[in-house]
C-alpha cells in the first residue's frame, strides 16, 4: 500500500532536505544522496560516478525506512552484501521518521555508512 499523499509529501520534503544538507557543495560532483519511494518503502541511496564511465552514476543502498499503515510506525532496515534487507534491531519501530534518520546518521554499528 502506498504512502497517503500528505505523508508522502512530508517524507519527500524531509528527505530532500536531508540529502541536500549532508553533502557539501564542493564534493557534489563526486558524491550525492538521493532517495526512492516505492509503495510504503523509502530507500536512501548514495551515488558516486562509475569507475569506468564518470558520466554515469552508480547508486548504493544505504538504508530503507518502511512504513506500516496498520500501526502507523516506521521501521529501519539495512542491506547485506546480497542486497537483502534486514530489520535493524538497534532501533525499534517509531512514529517519528526523524528518529530513524538520526540513527542512520550516528550509525553506531557501522552498518549504514561502513
Amino acid at each position: 500500500m502506498p504512502l497517503h499523499s500528505q505523508l508522502r509529501d512530508r517524507v519527500e520534503r524531509r528527505l530532500r532536505e536531508y540529502c541536500e544538507d549532508h553533502i557539501p557543495e564542493r564534493v557534489r560532483h563526486q558524491l550525492r544522496l538521493s532517495y526512492k519511494i516505492r509503495a510504503n518503502h523509502v530507500t536512501l541511496l548514495e551515488g558516486r560516478p562509475a569507475i569506468m564511465d564518470s558520466a554515469k552514476w552508480v547508486d548504493i543502498v544505504v538504508a530503507q525506512f518502511r512504513f506500516r499503515p496498520k500501526d502507523s510506525m516506521w521501521r529501519l532496515y539495512w542491506a547485506d552484501r546480497n542486497s537483502r534487507w534486514h530489520e535493524y534491531v538497534e532501533a525499534g519501530p517509531t512514529y517519528d521518521l526523524e528518529e530513524l534518520l538520526r540513527e542512520v546518521d550516528e550509525d553506531p554499528t557501522g552498518i549504514f555508512w561502513g
